[in-house]
């Protein structure tokens, strides 16, 4: 095929994604800091189920886990809370049976990384710049260079690997608008 997997997962994923924009009314959520902290909280549940599944399934930490998130979402909620946070709570853990499923699921968080600092600056302008920002502010100078890694993992993957993709993307995104709009995962 002459498109790339990556452009295939984006194109499968398409109408998910577009219902988690659609649906989360993320402007709304941050307008206050109260807000702002019980998004960071829900994302954080998230989190702490898909990374552990994703990471097992992947089975390379060298190259999962430089893209964990958790402990930026508990830097972030530590500073708004003044201590550490109660444990959340946590959506339903997903199945993920291999590297074309994880990489789907991971396609997901890995995006949100690129979006995020769309976010980032938006709440920097409603609430201050000391406002903590470490899950929204990406990975720095690194970013590029971890998406372009993923990429090309995603790429390389076999064939018999993108149906597992595609649907662990989908399932994803919509497990993801489930978490974070409705509190259901």
């Amino acid at each position: 095929m002459s498109d790339s997997l990556h452009a295939r997962l984006r194109e499968a994923t398409r109408a998910a994604h577009e219902a988690l924009e659609r649906d989360l009314d993320w402007e709304a959520r941050v307008a206050t800091l109260p807000g702002y902290r019980a998004l960071l909280e829900r994302l954080r549940g998230f989190h702490a189920a898909y990374e552990p599944a994703i990471g097992d399934a992947l089975a390379d930490s060298a190259f999962f886990d430089p893209r964990r998130r958790l402990p930026a979402l508990d830097a972030d909620l530590r500073a708004l809370e003044g201590a550490a946070p109660d444990p959340l709570p946590a959506p339903a853990l997903p199945r993920l049976n291999g590297p074309g499923a994880a990489l789907g699921a991971l396609y997901v968080l890995e995006g949100s990384t690129l979006g995020g600092a769309v976010i980032g600056r938006h709440v920097a302008r409603l609430h201050g710049e000391d406002v903590p920002l470490a899950y929204y502010a990406g990975r720095g100078r690194d970013t590029g260079p971890l998406w372009r890694g993923f990429r090309e993992r995603l790429d390389g993957l076999p064939e018999a690997e993108a149906t597992a993709a595609f649907a662990a993307g989908i399932a994803t995104f919509e497990a993801m608008r489930g978490w974070l709009v409705s509190g259901v995962g």
